[in-house]
């Protein structure tokens, strides 16, 4: 799949990329002052392994992932010239400086996930609204762009969202799947898994790509991806580099490959 070809409505279903979010492994290491785990190991391990991409989200405080793992992590995937680096944040913070030093440096980055995190925030837990973020958002998205990058929102499933995203002339959303994840295993499931699938067709109705990510796992990740149409990549850190304690980071990895193989319609 071309990094940075734009994917239509109208393009044949392509296997959805897995893109691991190293964070808490930062988080680990950020517990001592000696260097472990590294960040950089962690990252060439998923993706000797398979991944697609690997996903950084960088928060103002640097409680796990810093600045420098920012620019070293790029620099490794000049390596890896077919895998992609997604760097999430809060564009009204510290996310812009990233995009731009990244491009002064030449440093790759393929896609920007822009989150309405509030600083100090413990984890994502919404996405963006519109009226009301437009205004902001707009040309940020179109300074991403500029540099040849894409860019995707983070957004609760609501279908009339989508346009209203596509509009502002963002290439792709990421659906934020805590919901669903909570409601696994419950007679909700159902209800709510609807409700991603009919975001799902909104977003490919408007040729919008479509992202998930919060929460995922091994449980859940296939039922996922089958119920919701289009799925392009799943950013999946904490559960992931949970299993990664006991498993490895190989046999996670592969781990969750089979759980996006087993989701395909063939």
């Amino acid at each position: 799949m071309p990094i940075m070809a734009p994917v239509h409505a109208s393009a044949p279903r392509h296997r959805t990329a897995l893109s691991v979010n190293v964070n808490k492994v930062a988080l680990l290491r950020n517990t001592r002052h000696l260097g472990i785990p590294d960040v950089l190991r962690a990252a060439e391990l998923c993706l000797e392994a398979g991944a697609e991409g690997i996903t950084v989200h960088p928060r103002p405080d640097q409680r796990h992932i810093r600045e420098d793992d920012v620019y070293e992590l790029a620099a490794l995937m000049k390596d890896w010239p077919d895998r992609e680096f997604n760097v999430e944040g809060n564009p009204l913070q510290n996310l812009m400086e990233f995009v731009r030093n990244l491009s002064a440096r030449g440093l790759p980055l393929h896609q920007c996930t822009f989150v309405p995190d509030s600083e100090g925030q413990f984890t994502s837990d919404h996405g963006w609204s519109f009226p009301q973020h437009a205004a902001q958002l707009k040309p940020l998205i179109e300074e991403v762009q500029s540099r040849g990058v894409r860019v995707s929102l983070f957004m609760d499933p609501l279908p009339e969202s989508m346009a209203a995203a596509k509009e502002l002339g963002a290439d792709r959303v990421e659906l934020y799947t805590e919901t669903y994840a909570r409601a696994w295993g419950t007679p909700d499931k159902d209800k709510v898994l609807s409700q991603f699938a009919h975001t799902g067709r909104a977003a490919a109705a408007v040729h919008l790509g479509v992202n998930a990510g919060h929460d995922l796992n091994r449980d859940n990740l296939t039922e996922f991806l089958h119920a919701v149409p289009g799925v392009l990549e799943v950013s999946i850190g904490h559960a992931l580099i949970a299993d990664a304690l006991e498993l490895g980071y190989s046999a996670t990895v592969a781990a969750y490959l089979r759980c996006i193989d087993n989701a395909s319609p063939e």
